[in-house]
C-alpha cells in the first residue's frame, strides 16, 4: 500500500492501494490530496471526510483535482489514516486501474427505494465489469450511506437480493459526535438521505470480514414499546426505557452517556449469531434512540466487551498478510478505546496491519446493517490469498 504524509511503509513497486491524508482545514484540500495520492491512473478515488471540511468546495473540486476519475466519499465520525486513528482530516484511497474496475450505483433518495430496479442495476454492473475484465476473478461491493437516514436496514435488504454471491461491506456516514448532519459524496455533490455503492472487480484476492469484541451475558431484557420507523425504544420490561436500562446497569439514568452505551452494549440473536443493536442516545423524554432496527418483542441481551486491543490484534493477524485493509469501524469502538485509554495501542495495530478507513454510525455486511463492529475488506497481492 502506498501512503503519503504518514509513517514509512514497505516498498512496493505495484501497490494494491494508494492512500493519502491531509488536514481538513484550509483551502485546496482536493488538490493537496491529489498531489499526495500520486498520478494513478485510478479506477476510483474514495474520500473519508471530517465534517469540519468545507464540504461544498471539496465536492465541487474533487473530480477536476483527480483528473476526471470517479470520486465518492462520505463524512465521518473520525478517520483511519496510515497513522491509525485520526480526526480533522480527509483521507483519500485510490484504487489503481491496473488492479480494479469499478461501476457506481447511486441511490439518490433512500425514501423511494425501488428494489427491483436496484436488482436490475446490480446485474448490469456485474455483467458489465465481467465483460470488461473477464480475466479478473474477484468481486466485492462497497457501500456508503447517510448515517442519519435510518434507512440502512431497508437498503441492505434490497441490495442483497441483487448481489448474489458478491460480498458487500460498508459504513454509515458520520458527523463526529454531533449526530446532526451526515453526507454522501457522489458526482460532485454532497447529498443527504442518499447512498452510493461501488461494485468492484479486481485481480486481487479479497476477503470481506466483520469482527467485534463482545461476549453475551445471561442478562436479558424485552422491548415492550417501540417506534420501529424511528429506531426508538420507549419501554423495556414495561418500564421507561432509559430508566430500566440504567437500573440493569446499576446506574442513575442521568449518568447515561455515549460512553456508557459503548461499554455496555446490547445484542440480539439472529441466524444463530449475536449482533449488536447499539444505543445512540437518550431522548429528552427518556426514550432510547438506537443506531439500527429495533421492534417490540425483541429480546435484548447485555454484552460485556473483551479486551479490544488483544482481540483486534488476534483478528487482524488471522487475516494473514493482506497488502491493505479498507475498513469501516463503529464510532462506539473509538469511544471505548478513548474511554479506556487504548487509542494509542489500537492505532499501532491499525498501522501495523495497513488499515485505512473511517469511523461510522453503523456498518453494513451483506444483507445486514450492524453496529459496534469493524467491517471491511482485506486485499491481497495477485497470486496470493488469505
Amino acid at each position: 500500500m502506498k501512503t503519503a504524509g504518514a509513517l514509512p511503509q514497505p516498498a512496493a513497486t505495484d501497490p494494491v492501494l494508494a492512500t493519502a491524508h491531509v488536514a481538513a482545514s484550509g483551502g485546496d484540500v482536493a488538490d493537496r490530496l491529489a498531489r499526495a495520492l500520486g498520478p494513478g491512473p485510478f479506477a476510483l478515488v474514495i474520500l473519508f471526510i471530517a465534517p469540519e471540511a468545507d464540504l461544498e468546495a471539496l465536492a465541487a473540486r474533487a473530480s477536476r483535482a483527480f483528473h476526471g476519475v470517479p470520486v465518492i466519499g462520505c463524512t465521518t465520525a473520525g478517520e483511519i489514516s496510515s497513522q491509525g486513528y485520526t480526526e480533522g482530516e480527509v483521507v483519500a484511497v485510490g484504487l489503481p486501474a491496473r488492479h480494479f474496475a469499478a461501476d457506481l450505483l447511486p441511490v439518490p433518495d433512500l425514501d423511494r427505494l425501488a428494489p427491483q430496479e436496484l436488482i436490475t442495476r446490480l446485474g448490469r454492473a456485474r455483467h458489465g465489469l465481467a465483460r470488461m475484465r473477464p480475466e479478473w476473478p474477484h468481486e466485492f461491493a462497497f457501500l456508503m450511506v447517510d448515517g442519519l437516514s435510518a434507512r440502512e436496514d431497508a437498503l441492505t435488504s434490497a441490495l442483497a437480493a441483487g448481489l448474489g454471491p458478491v460480498p458487500l461491506f460498508g459504513g454509515s456516514a458520520g458527523d463526529g459526535t454531533r449526530f446532526d448532519r451526515t453526507f454522501v459524496l457522489h458526482d460532485g455533490e454532497m447529498r443527504r438521505n442518499a447512498a452510493v455503492l461501488a461494485f468492484l472487480r479486481t485481480d486481487c484476492p479479497v476477503r470481506v470480514f466483520n469482527l467485534d469484541h463482545l461476549s453475551p451475558t445471561e442478562t436479558r431484557m424485552v422491548v415492550t414499546e417501540a417506534d420501529p420507523a424511528h429506531r426508538i425504544v420507549r419501554r423495556i420490561n414495561a418500564e421507561p426505557a432509559a430508566q430500566e436500562y440504567a437500573r440493569i446497569l446499576g446506574k442513575d439514568p442521568a449518568q447515561l452517556t455515549t460512553f456508557t452505551f459503548a461499554a455496555h452494549p446490547v445484542v440480539v440473536r439472529i441466524g444463530g449469531k449475536h449482533h449488536v443493536r447499539a444505543i445512540q442516545q437518550v431522548a429528552p423524554n427518556g426514550d432510547l434512540v438506537f443506531f439500527s432496527a429495533i421492534d417490540e418483542g425483541l429480546v435484548l441481551t447485555l454484552a460485556d466487551p473483551m479486551d479490544m486491543v488483544a482481540h483486534l490484534g488476534h483478528e487482524l493477524a488471522a487475516l494473514g498478510q493482506p497488502e491493505a485493509i479498507l475498513a469501516c469501524d463503529c464510532i462506539l469502538r473509538r469511544m471505548e478505546a478513548e474511554e479506556k485509554q487504548m487509542t494509542g495501542a489500537i492505532s499501532a495495530l491499525l498501522r501495523q496491519h495497513r488499515v485505512i478507513g473511517f469511523s461510522t454510525y453503523g456498518e453494513q455486511l451483506n444483507g445486514m446493517h450492524v453496529n459496534q463492529t469493524m467491517t471491511g475488506v482485506a486485499l491481497y497481492r495477485p497470486g496470493r490469498g488469505p
